[in-house]
């Protein structure tokens, strides 16, 4: 990760996932502060399989991605601060406050 940027909740960010998720664009929706006990990164995963289901933001109006994509958010994740590996945008306010309450929706919260 590039240590001079702090990812910031609704930022889109490269991620190496693993060897199953793959390297692939994610949504960072909580960055851990410095003081916290787990240095953990919460993620939403996009898919550019998208299949217009319940825990897909479609966000296919973003022309900057690398591909046509939908938020996955049923694959929330928790990931270390150093898979992060470069910004690719910010998600426009209405598009991350959509899914914000596509999660509460999803959570029952």
């Amino acid at each position: 990760m590039n240590t001079k940027q702090k990812p910031q909740a609704g930022e889109i960010w490269v991620a190496d996932l693993g060897t199953i998720g793959k390297i692939r664009p994610v949504l960072i929706l909580y960055y851990p502060n410095p003081d916290d006990s787990r240095m953990l990164v919460i993620v939403a995963p996009l898919t550019s399989q998208i299949r217009g289901g319940t825990g897909e933001v479609d966000i296919t109006h973003i022309r900057w991605l690398p591909k046509p994509s939908a938020i996955n958010i049923q694959g929330l994740a928790s990931v270390d601060k150093n898979c992060l590996t470069r910004k690719l945008g910010v998600l426009p306010t209405t598009d991350f406050n959509t899914v914000k309450a596509e999660i509460k929706n999803l959570l029952n919260l």
